[in-house]
Protein backbone atom coordinates (compact mmCIF):
# COMPACT_ATOMS: atom_id res chain seq x y z
CA UNK A 1 0.00 0.00 0.00
CA UNK A 2 1.22 3.45 -1.09
CA UNK A 3 2.59 5.91 1.56
CA UNK A 4 0.15 9.11 1.67
CA UNK A 5 1.65 12.20 2.12
CA UNK A 6 -1.02 14.71 3.90
CA UNK A 7 -0.33 18.52 3.77
CA UNK A 8 -1.52 19.09 7.30
CA UNK A 9 -1.93 22.92 8.94
CA UNK A 10 -2.53 23.32 12.45
CA UNK A 11 -3.20 26.06 15.29
CA UNK A 12 -1.71 25.14 18.32
CA UNK A 13 -0.29 26.86 21.63
CA UNK A 14 3.30 24.58 22.82
CA UNK A 15 3.64 24.52 26.72
CA UNK A 16 6.45 23.17 28.86
CA UNK A 17 7.39 22.96 32.00
CA UNK A 18 10.66 22.52 33.82
CA UNK A 19 10.53 20.42 37.32
CA UNK A 20 10.98 22.99 39.42
CA UNK A 21 7.30 24.84 37.62
CA UNK A 22 4.03 24.14 39.37
CA UNK A 23 2.21 25.39 36.21
CA UNK A 24 3.33 25.02 32.87
CA UNK A 25 4.79 27.95 30.76
CA UNK A 26 3.28 28.57 27.02
CA UNK A 27 6.49 29.11 25.12
CA UNK A 28 5.37 29.34 21.85
CA UNK A 29 1.70 29.81 19.42
CA UNK A 30 1.03 29.01 16.19
CA UNK A 31 -2.47 31.00 15.17
CA UNK A 32 -5.28 29.99 12.75
CA UNK A 33 -4.01 32.58 10.63
CA UNK A 34 -0.38 31.78 10.75
CA UNK A 35 -0.58 28.19 11.22
CA UNK A 36 2.43 25.25 11.81
CA UNK A 37 2.32 23.61 8.43
CA UNK A 38 4.40 20.51 7.30
CA UNK A 39 3.47 17.41 5.21
CA UNK A 40 3.25 14.12 6.78
CA UNK A 41 5.63 10.94 6.05
CA UNK A 42 8.95 13.12 4.63
CA UNK A 43 10.16 12.87 8.07
CA UNK A 44 10.21 16.83 8.40
CA UNK A 45 8.67 17.03 12.23
CA UNK A 46 8.68 14.87 15.11
CA UNK A 47 7.15 10.98 14.81
CA UNK A 48 5.35 11.76 17.91
CA UNK A 49 4.07 14.96 17.02
CA UNK A 50 3.08 13.73 13.14
CA UNK A 51 1.59 10.26 14.91
CA UNK A 52 -0.66 12.45 17.23
CA UNK A 53 -1.91 14.31 13.92
CA UNK A 54 -1.92 12.40 10.49
CA UNK A 55 -5.20 10.17 11.82
CA UNK A 56 -6.98 13.68 12.98
CA UNK A 57 -9.41 15.49 10.30
CA UNK A 58 -10.33 19.03 9.40
CA UNK A 59 -12.17 20.95 12.73
CA UNK A 60 -10.60 18.18 15.33
CA UNK A 61 -8.94 19.35 18.11
CA UNK A 62 -6.23 17.99 20.07
CA UNK A 63 -4.17 17.86 23.62
CA UNK A 64 -1.29 16.01 23.93
CA UNK A 65 1.76 15.34 25.37
CA UNK A 66 5.10 14.45 24.00
CA UNK A 67 7.42 13.06 26.51
CA UNK A 68 10.95 14.34 26.21
CA UNK A 69 12.62 10.21 25.53
CA UNK A 70 10.63 11.15 22.28
CA UNK A 71 10.81 15.04 21.60
CA UNK A 72 14.62 15.84 21.56
CA UNK A 73 15.87 13.87 24.68
CA UNK A 74 17.73 14.87 27.66
CA UNK A 75 19.84 18.29 28.34
CA UNK A 76 23.65 16.60 27.83
CA UNK A 77 26.64 18.75 29.15
CA UNK A 78 28.86 17.71 26.76
CA UNK A 79 27.44 19.42 24.02
CA UNK A 80 28.21 22.82 25.43
CA UNK A 81 32.02 23.82 23.39
CA UNK A 82 33.90 27.11 23.88
CA UNK A 83 34.59 27.64 20.18
CA UNK A 84 37.17 30.55 19.31
CA UNK A 85 36.11 34.26 18.99
CA UNK A 86 37.64 34.18 15.80
CA UNK A 87 35.85 31.58 13.93
CA UNK A 88 32.98 34.46 13.94
CA UNK A 89 34.68 37.35 12.31
CA UNK A 90 33.46 38.72 9.21
CA UNK A 91 35.76 40.55 7.20
CA UNK A 92 37.98 41.45 9.96
CA UNK A 93 35.43 42.07 12.77
CA UNK A 94 33.42 40.29 15.30
CA UNK A 95 29.97 39.08 13.77
CA UNK A 96 28.22 40.42 16.58
CA UNK A 97 24.64 41.13 14.34
CA UNK A 98 24.63 37.27 14.47
CA UNK A 99 26.65 36.53 17.79
CA UNK A 100 25.03 37.57 21.04
CA UNK A 101 23.41 35.49 24.04
CA UNK A 102 20.46 33.31 23.31
CA UNK A 103 20.63 33.68 20.17
CA UNK A 104 20.41 30.47 17.43
CA UNK A 105 23.07 30.24 14.98
CA UNK A 106 23.32 27.93 12.04
CA UNK A 107 27.10 26.28 12.00
CA UNK A 108 29.03 24.11 9.71
CA UNK A 109 31.52 20.88 11.05
CA UNK A 110 34.92 19.94 9.25
CA UNK A 111 32.98 16.96 7.59
CA UNK A 112 30.49 19.60 5.90
CA UNK A 113 27.32 18.88 8.92
CA UNK A 114 25.19 21.74 9.41
CA UNK A 115 23.71 22.07 12.61
CA UNK A 116 22.10 24.54 14.78
CA UNK A 117 23.56 25.44 18.41
CA UNK A 118 22.37 28.45 20.97
CA UNK A 119 24.92 31.26 21.90
CA UNK A 120 25.38 30.77 25.52
CA UNK A 121 28.03 33.47 26.31
CA UNK A 122 30.48 35.39 24.48
CA UNK A 123 33.87 35.53 26.45
CA UNK A 124 36.99 37.55 25.38
CA UNK A 125 38.82 35.04 23.44
CA UNK A 126 35.66 32.32 22.88
CA UNK A 127 32.31 31.74 22.05
CA UNK A 128 30.05 28.98 24.62
CA UNK A 129 27.90 27.38 22.30
CA UNK A 130 25.06 24.81 23.30
CA UNK A 131 24.31 22.38 20.65
CA UNK A 132 21.17 20.90 22.58
CA UNK A 133 18.49 21.61 21.08
CA UNK A 134 16.46 24.59 23.06
CA UNK A 135 13.88 22.29 24.25
CA UNK A 136 16.02 19.60 25.05
CA UNK A 137 14.67 18.14 28.55
CA UNK A 138 11.29 19.20 28.49
CA UNK A 139 8.18 17.48 27.49
CA UNK A 140 5.95 19.19 25.24
CA UNK A 141 2.95 19.87 25.57
CA UNK A 142 0.29 20.80 22.50
CA UNK A 143 -2.95 22.12 22.93
CA UNK A 144 -4.19 23.08 19.40
CA UNK A 145 -6.89 22.53 16.20
CA UNK A 146 -6.43 20.79 12.81
CA UNK A 147 -7.01 23.64 10.00
CA UNK A 148 -5.94 22.01 7.07
CA UNK A 149 -5.63 17.84 6.17
CA UNK A 150 -5.53 16.96 2.74
CA UNK A 151 -3.32 15.41 0.33
CA UNK A 152 -0.14 16.94 -0.52
CA UNK A 153 -0.28 17.85 -4.26
CA UNK A 154 3.26 17.08 -6.16
CA UNK A 155 4.50 20.35 -6.35
CA UNK A 156 4.52 20.62 -2.33
CA UNK A 157 6.12 17.19 -2.03
CA UNK A 158 8.53 18.27 -4.35
CA UNK A 159 8.91 21.12 -2.79
CA UNK A 160 9.50 20.09 0.51
CA UNK A 161 11.58 17.40 -0.21
CA UNK A 162 13.80 20.05 -2.02
CA UNK A 163 14.37 21.94 1.26
CA UNK A 164 14.96 19.02 3.21
CA UNK A 165 18.28 18.04 0.76
CA UNK A 166 19.61 21.85 1.44
CA UNK A 167 18.72 22.64 -2.16
CA UNK A 168 16.32 25.73 -0.71
CA UNK A 169 18.48 26.74 2.13
CA UNK A 170 21.09 29.92 2.03
CA UNK A 171 22.47 28.71 5.22
CA UNK A 172 25.56 30.85 5.94
CA UNK A 173 26.85 28.38 8.02
CA UNK A 174 30.15 29.59 10.24
CA UNK A 175 32.81 26.64 10.14
CA UNK A 176 33.30 25.65 13.96
CA UNK A 177 36.46 23.53 13.08
CA UNK A 178 34.61 20.28 13.63
CA UNK A 179 34.79 21.05 17.63
CA UNK A 180 30.86 21.13 17.77
CA UNK A 181 29.85 17.85 16.98
CA UNK A 182 27.28 16.61 14.79
CA UNK A 183 23.55 17.95 14.03
CA UNK A 184 20.37 17.92 12.14
CA UNK A 185 19.39 20.37 9.60
CA UNK A 186 20.18 23.60 8.87
CA UNK A 187 18.16 26.06 10.84
CA UNK A 188 18.15 29.11 8.45
CA UNK A 189 15.03 30.64 8.45
CA UNK A 190 15.42 31.33 4.72
CA UNK A 191 14.52 27.63 3.89
CA UNK A 192 12.03 27.28 0.71
CA UNK A 193 9.77 25.19 1.54
CA UNK A 194 7.39 24.95 -1.48
CA UNK A 195 4.45 26.35 -2.00
CA UNK A 196 2.70 27.77 1.36
CA UNK A 197 4.92 27.43 3.89
CA UNK A 198 5.68 29.12 6.82
CA UNK A 199 7.84 28.35 9.89
CA UNK A 200 7.87 28.90 13.12
CA UNK A 201 10.18 28.07 16.07
CA UNK A 202 8.08 25.04 15.97
CA UNK A 203 8.98 22.19 18.27
CA UNK A 204 7.10 19.98 16.12
CA UNK A 205 9.56 20.49 13.67
CA UNK A 206 12.77 18.88 12.96
CA UNK A 207 14.70 20.71 10.53
CA UNK A 208 13.78 24.06 10.49
CA UNK A 209 13.15 25.52 13.83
Amino acid sequence: MATTNNYITVAYKLYVSDNEDIEDDLVEEASAEHPFQFISNLGCVLPAFEKELDPLKEGDTFDFVIPCKDAYGDFEDELMFDVPKSTFFLNGKFDEEHIFEGNVIPLQGEDGNRFNGTVIEVKEDAVTIDLNHPRAGQDLHFVGKVITHREATNDEVTGMIRMLSGEGCGCGCHDCGGDCGEGCGCGDDDCDCGENHHHHDGCGCGHCH
